[in-house]
């Protein structure tokens, strides 16, 4: 039963399911405050004389303060466009003494009145200010009584309102998507203009419709500081003070005008800038609900259709040719081998030679992904000393230095389609568009998405975007490639087909790849090496195989399905940490701290106490079971020993009849334990 708490108000009793009931006590007074904010309005619809609106709006002086007013806005907003930009997106991706002094200079104008605005400029740039004697001097500039100043006044109270909008939108966009385009080769003028602006696009643009509009009706700071002179600074806003003294229904049509424009903008915004909307990153955040927006089936569909094509050598297309892996095939040439020290955080030097495929595990917050980082060169945190093959590429910036990086989720740009974002790194190279493109072409069909070229992230399923992302990582020529859990966000399914996909490219791959993963199977089928990181050190650098038989660490033994035991290495086996002992064939230096590791396959479980010739016996309670496959996994809890998985057959869990909560005994021989020193 729901509890009432949870249920949907309503606004009214009629009102329909869903809505809000709002309290009287705060009705009222909110109905009181939109009839405040009504009456005003009511009140100049109600007093303008329809019959002369058109001869009011048509009179000469009219018209000539509408073309100031124009003229005005548009300078005020371009002035804005060039200064508020940069000081917008320094805001909002730059930390720097004295931010939050800066951030109020912004909202200054804001709250400052308009009048106490245009005595500050006056002072400061009239020709008695701090600068206007030297503009005037010097460039023979005098603002005040001059348009340019009608400009300047409207720039200095409207520009706050694209900052603010503009800062917020670029807040709320991630900033993987810029550091994935530098990894592209993208320089970071490039990557401001081909991926930050397009993406804050809606939030840019409404903050410069508000900026507009606040500009086009600015009065106070105007006749304050450009005077009120008819054709050089009398605008619209002014051109109405004046007419309220001679002609108050000519004062009323002219201010009905400036309404409707200003109630234009906002009915056209719909609350992008306030909140209402969520239109500041809207590009962004359109195209990554619009998968899950779509029907279940239709999202299956897709999946299939993608595994289709997933196949080796298949293509977009079906029933179109495999390329051939020749020289018609983009692949990327030379050999790079890798040489790395990193420092800070994460601490260990990094040695490999071309062609190499390194699986990086180990807990959160070990340093995996701060390792990549530093690698690309975008973390304080740590530094990496790097050479790729013959070149140190330690003091490059990150867009020179190689070095590709695909993201867990990919970062596909949600504004270009997967061709582009395929051709995107070439782009940046300097490679001519109709060559980018054909290139990211061919990489879109080794991948089998070809036939998706022209989709955008939002229209693809996430086996799809995985592959585009890697189909751009790999067309940007990197010499070295870096894989953040690209398989983590697929099914099962899914991800066996892009994992083989994977591992095909791989090969040919003249470089050094690393992968951060957290599936053992990944580690254990693309790798030629696994990098376990505890704290930030290398805890283990070995092949596969050596780590599958003697894992260093507890946690990577777990990600291998192992029962892994820390404790004290003593005559016979290992004292744990809780006072329980287990007991080993092999024997270790006494003292050593080591890793008693246990297949679950390994364990017995039975009933009552077992006899015979196991060392090591405790009793317990089944706390779960989960299925494994073919075969039972039986998680044992007991007072004894540490948490204990073992493997079973259905067959023997119901000959058992496990269940959760039945009391057991495990068992485990000596020689079925293997003692790995830490």
């Amino acid at each position: 039963m729901k509890n009432s708490s949870s249920r949907p108000h309503r606004w009214s009793p009629g009102a329909r399911s869903g809505g809000l009931r709002a309290p009287v006590t705060l009705l009222v007074p909110a109905l009181l405050a939109v009839a405040f904010l009504l009456m005003p309005l009511v009140g100049i619809l109600a007093r303008t004389s329809w019959g002369d609106l058109g001869t009011h709006l048509t009179s000469p002086g009219v018209t000539e303060a509408l073309r100031l007013s124009l003229l005005v806005s548009f300078w005020a907003l371009g002035l804005s466009l060039v200064l508020g930009v940069p000081l917008a997106w320094l805001l909002a991706r730059v930390e720097f003494p004295g931010k939050a002094l800066v951030r109020s200079l912004v909202l200054l104008p804001m709250v400052l009145p308009p009048t106490v605005g245009g005595v500050a400029l006056l002072l400061g740039f009239g020709r008695r200010g701090l600068l206007g004697p030297w503009l005037e001097d010097t460039f023979g500039i005098t603002l005040p009584f001059h348009t340019s100043g009608a400009v300047v006044a409207a720039t200095f109270v409207a520009m706050p309102f694209l900052v603010i909008s503009l800062e917020g939108a670029l807040g709320g966009l991630r900033p993987r998507y810029e550091e994935t385009a530098s990894s592209l080769g993208a320089s970071p003028f490039r990557v401001f203009l081909t991926v930050t602006l397009p993406m804050v696009a809606p939030g840019l643009a409404a903050g410069a419709a508000l900026t507009w509009a606040r500009a086009l009706g600015e009065f106070g700071a105007t006749i304050t500081f450009a005077g009120n002179l008819p054709g050089t600074t009398q605008t619209l806003a002014l051109q109405v003070y004046l007419l309220l003294q001679n002609s108050p229904e000519a004062a009323t049509s002219v201010s009905l005008l400036l309404l409707a424009i200003a109630m234009a903008v906002l009915i056209a915004l719909r609350g992008r800038w306030t909140g209402g909307g969520s239109r500041s990153v809207s590009v962004l955040r359109t195209e990554e609900r619009r998968t899950e927006e779509r029907p279940a089936e239709e999202r299956r569909t897709e999946e299939r259709r993608a595994d289709e094509s997933d196949e080796p050598g298949a293509v977009g297309e079906p029933g179109e040719p495999a390329p051939a892996d020749g020289p018609g095939s983009p692949s990327p040439s030379g050999s790079w081998a890798l040489h790395a020290e990193v420092s800070g955080f994460t601490e260990l030097t990094l040695d490999a030679p071309a062609g190499t495929t390194i699986a990086v595990v180990g807990e959160n917050g070990a340093g995996k992904t701060t390792l990549l980082r530093a690698l690309l060169g975008l973390t304080p945190r740590a530094r990496a000393g790097l050479r790729l093959g013959d070149q140190d590429v330690t003091g490059l910036p990150p867009h020179r230095r190689g070095v590709a990086w695909v993201p867990q989720d990919g970062a596909l740009f949600p504004h270009m389609t997967a061709l582009a974002n395929t051709a995107y790194g070439l782009r940046a190279q300097g490679v001519g568009r109709a060559e980018a493109r054909q290139e990211a072409q061919t990489w879109l069909d080794r991948l089998g998405v070809g036939r998706l070229a022209h989709r955008r992230p939002g229209q693809l399923s996430g086996g799809q975007a995985q592959r585009v992302a890697l189909a751009r990582a790999l067309a940007a020529r990197p010499r070295l490639l870096l894989l953040d859990e690209p398989l983590a966000a697929l099914d099962q399914t899914t991800r066996a087909h892009v994992r083989h996909t994977l591992r095909t490219h791989l090969d040919g791959f003249g470089g050094v790849c690393l992968i951060v993963t957290h599936d053992p199977v990944e580690a254990l089928s693309l790798a030629d090496r696994v990098l376990v990181l505890d704290g930030g050190r290398a805890l283990q650098d070995a092949p596969p195989a050596e780590v599958t038989r003697h894992p260093r660490s507890p946690w990577v033994a777990r990600m291998l399905g192992r029962n892994a035991w820390p404790g004290v290495a003593g005559a016979d086996g290992l004292a744990l940490p809780g006072g329980g002992r287990i007991v080993a064939a092999e024997q270790l230096p006494v003292g050593s701290r080591a890793l008693a590791i246990i297949a679950p396959e390994s364990v017995s479980v039975h009933r009552d106490r077992p006899g015979g010739s196991p060392r090591n016996s405790w009793p317990g309670t089944v706390r779960e079971i989960t299925a494994s496959g073919s075969r039972l996994r039986v998680l044992i809890g007991s007072p004894q020993a540490p948490d204990l998985v073992a493997e079973i057959t259905p067959e023997a869990a119901a000959e058992l009849r496990l269940a959760e909560g039945v009391a057991v005994w495990s068992s485990v021989k000596a020689t079925e334990v293997t003692l790995v020193l830490l």
